[in-house]
């Protein structure tokens, strides 16, 4: 099976996580970074998600799932450990037309989540097509190792760039050749080795513009 990548902006939408234990928290925490409304729907929740709760961070059901708990939802997690439960959160979205995610089984999903890593705004994502979760979180690891903070920084950096080149009026061309310029750059050492002053004057001569973070 072949997923097509995209990046969903689920701010302020109801995302329904059925399931209250350790891998029912992952998934709300990754949730709540996305700015989702969490509703959690379990009879029993982890520590963990009670203290959610209990902060108002996420909307707590008491209670077994039941269909009418995904209605008017954007997105839907099954994380339960039952398999014929499991199956009714998959079936029950999929006639609503919800976005359904059952963990650990991609049969029952119509979108898988990657395993990511963030460095400030930079979001790097690896996916097997579900086939091993193992192998995607030490890619993720390894990752990790190679890509510092100091590639955050440059985003930054580079996105309050893009800005104000794109507002000068130039060609396509010649914007793409100064934000090439900037990158092919010894800036990203410079950055890390947070020596300022040498990573400003990058950006002034290759772009005729004040570094900004």
């Amino acid at each position: 099976m072949k997923f097509y990548p995209v990046s969903l902006d689920i701010s302020n939408e109801k995302c329904v996580v059925a399931g209250g234990g350790d891998v029912a928290e992952r998934k709300v925490v990754r949730l709540l970074e996305c700015g989702a409304r969490v509703v959690l729907v379990s009879k029993t929740i982890t520590p963990g998600l009670r203290a959610m709760r209990d902060e108002e961070a996420i909307e707590h059901v008491p209670d077994d799932y039941s269909e009418e708990h995904i209605e008017g939802a954007f997105l839907v997690i099954g994380a339960t450990d039952r398999d014929d439960v499991n199956e009714r959160i998959y079936r029950d979205s999929r006639s609503r037309g919800i976005l359904v995610n059952i963990v650990d089984e991609p049969a029952r999903c119509n979108f898988i989540v990657p395993a990511v890593f963030r460095r400030k705004d930079l979001l790097i994502g690896i996916s097997t097509g579900g086939k091993s979760p193992a192998l995607a979180r030490r890619l993720r690891e390894n990752m990790e190792d190679k890509y510092g903070p100091e590639y955050g920084i440059l985003l930054d950096i580079m996105g309050n760039l893009r800005k104000k080149i794109i507002a000068r009026g130039g060609t396509s061309v010649e914007n793409k050749r100064i934000f090439e310029s900037v990158l092919d750059s010894d800036i990203l050492r410079y950055i890390r080795e947070e020596e300022w002053d040498k990573a400003r004057k990058i950006v002034k001569d290759r772009a005729g513009e004040k570094m900004e973070l």
